[in-house]
């Protein structure tokens, strides 16, 4: 391969390259504040990571942007409802 084929495959590689070097980092932040736990209301900045690495797969991996209208509300819809199911399985734990 020539290096102006290297340079067009990295042009197409870099979002993907970026958004999984960017989970990793969210990853080890998430997985560094439950391990230590250094405040009383690390579980909210848990809950904020970890919206952040939802976006950034919905965003970059599934590549809502540049979907249709329809496909995008499809998407919105499908994550609103793991978000409802996980409530739904976070209150019965709790309760319990």
């Amino acid at each position: 391969m020539s290096h102006d084929d290297w340079q067009v495959l990295w042009q197409h590689m870099r979002p993907a390259v970026r958004s999984f070097v960017l989970l990793l980092v969210l990853l080890g932040v998430n997985v560094t504040l439950g391990a230590t736990l250094p405040f009383s209301w690390a579980y909210v900045v848990e809950g904020v990571v970890v919206a952040c690495m939802v976006l950034t797969v919905l965003l970059v991996s599934m590549e809502v942007l540049r979907e249709p209208p329809l496909m995008r509300l499809f998407a919105a819809l499908g994550f609103f409802w793991v978000a409802i199911m996980f409530t739904m399985t976070l209150v019965d734990y709790l309760s319990r």
